[in-house]
């Protein structure tokens, strides 16, 4: 037997890097053999999960108003050093291309971090009057950071895969609506579709993206109490797209630059999380939505083969299905699937069929029942309505009795300690709090996440480091 298709030697809640690593492997989702450190290869089974989450993303984008567009992948330097904080912010992370064929190029071209520069290059063609605002686009791109960091597959890479949207605003209020239809797009697709349960926080002055006015951003929890920081939207300064001449004539005739926004959902992460969360010591679990395959029919033996044959037909109509005719015992056939994270299994035996009932494994409940022959269709439907259901009210039981408050560094340390979100007075999420987090990073190993728009409480004291009358409420927790 293949390596790649024996089950998983470790227990996620005991070792969850090796679990992690073990499932990109054993399940298929990556090889890591490329050879250039931090790129990989992504292998069919993640490919197919992925391009339904492109699909969801995108379905929602458009729905909302978004167009679509394809950008060069190369950036003119000139491009990215016109907004100074943002070429200072990106520089170390940049692959620069200096040659083509055997001449040296007069001006080096970036391969994209991110692509503001370039879309706002175009937007100062584009747009003319307000009546063209808001002008949102995005579009679905590879982008490149020569991280210096540890890479991990999915979820820390050199090349990653994501949806990257740009709109242009006539007024401030516009851009903060926007951010607010960013967090409900995040809602309405990681939460509602891929099951991912997260808190939004707008960040501290010290962790902004590089050239924006403030930053917004949803954090995924783990089962092991760390948190991965998925789409983030931003509220870009006005130099940005002054730099690039994006204006635009008001009511008035007045010619105004225009506020600017950038939303990011990298599905390729989106994935990672959607193994972390989801995942057991068996293997994968697959929201309905985005199983790169959906229902497999084992035939027990060889007399079943013909009816087997029957049901996909009937399946395939609503539903992606395969059967596995491979020549494996069904034991390890099981074992594989459910592993695999397909979330219907369908058990043909002789002896069922001649007493007309069927039976059917759901992997979100990990459950076998036995169905009549005639209500199959019937309940394999059903149950396709409740499984991501079923795997989001599960993945939302994460956060239960995870956030904690504290009152000093000593009540942060074992909050994080014992795999929590530590919630505490602070003195400022402006630069002079900047020392506090430092100190909360240095002594624990976390970091400030930043405070929720919706938070109900409010300040009522002193910072939890320094002492100094507190003026925000902000979430502590490590990361990915």
């Amino acid at each position: 037997m293949e390596k790649s298709q024996e089950g998983l030697t470790v227990k996620k809640d005991e070792n969850f890097s090796e679990w992690y690593t073990q499932l990109i492997e054993k399940a298929e989702l990556a090889d890591l053999r490329y050879n250039i450190k931090g790129f990989l290869v992504f292998q069919p089974w993640s490919v197919l999960s992925m391009e339904k989450m492109f699909s969801s993303m995108e379905k929602v984008l458009q729905r909302k108003g978004h167009s679509p567009y394809f950008f060069p992948t190369l950036i003119p330097e000139n491009n990215l050093k016109k907004e100074s904080s943002h070429i200072k912010g990106f520089t170390p992370e940049v692959f620069w291309v200096t040659q083509g064929g055997d001449n040296v190029l007069e001006e080096k071209f970036a391969l994209r971090p991110t692509s503001e520069t370039a879309f706002y290059q175009m937007f100062s063609l584009w747009i003319r009057s307000y009546k063209e605002l808001p002008f949102k686009t995005y579009q679905r791109a590879n982008i490149f950071r020569h991280e210096t960091k540890a890479t991990r597959p999915f979820l820390r890479s050199r090349e990653f895969h994501w949806i990257e949207t740009h709109c242009a605003h006539a007024s401030k209020e516009d851009a903060m609506s926007q951010v607010k239809e960013d967090m409900e797009t995040t809602k309405e697709v990681l939460h509602d579709i891929f099951g991912l349960p997260f808190m939004f926080f707008e960040r501290p002055s010290w962790d902004k993206f590089p050239g924006a006015e403030k930053t917004f951003a949803a954090d995924v929890l783990n089962p092991d109490g760390k948190v991965v920081q998925q789409p983030s939207t931003h509220i870009l300064k006005q130099e940005f797209p002054r730099a690039f001449g994006v204006t635009f004539k008001d009511k008035n005739g007045e010619e105004k630059t225009v506020w600017t926004t950038c939303y990011g959902p990298a599905i390729s992460r989106i994935f990672a999380s959607v193994m972390i969360v989801h995942g057991d010591d068996k293997g994968l679990k697959f929201p309905w939505d985005i199983a790169p395959l959906q229902v497999v029919i084992i035939p027990i033996n060889e007399e079943v083969k013909q009816k087997a044959e029957k049901l996909k037909l009937e399946i395939e109509k609503f539903a992606s299905v395969k059967i596995d005719y491979s020549d494996k015992r069904p034991g390890e056939k099981f074992n594989y699937w459910e592993m695999k994270g397909v979330p219907i299994r369908i058990d043909l035996g002789l002896k069922d069929l001649e007493n007309k009932k069927i039976t059917v494994f759901r992997r979100d409940l990990d459950k076998k029942e036995v169905v009549s022959e005639s209500e199959l269709i019937k309940k394999i439907k059903k149950i396709s309505e409740e499984i991501t259901k079923n795997l989001t009210k599960k993945a939302d039981n994460l956060f239960n009795n995870k956030i904690k408050d504290a009152k000093n560094i000593k009540e942060i340390k074992k909050i994080i300690e014992e795999g929590g979100i530590a919630r505490c007075n602070f003195c400022s999420v402006e630069k002079e709090g900047e020392k506090c987090a430092e100190i909360i990073e240095k002594e624990t190993g976390a970091q400030v996440r930043g405070t929720k728009l919706d938070e109900k409480q409010k300040p009522n004291g002193k910072c939890a480091i320094c002492g100094k009358p507190a003026h925000n409420i902000v979430y502590i927790a490590k990361s990915y």
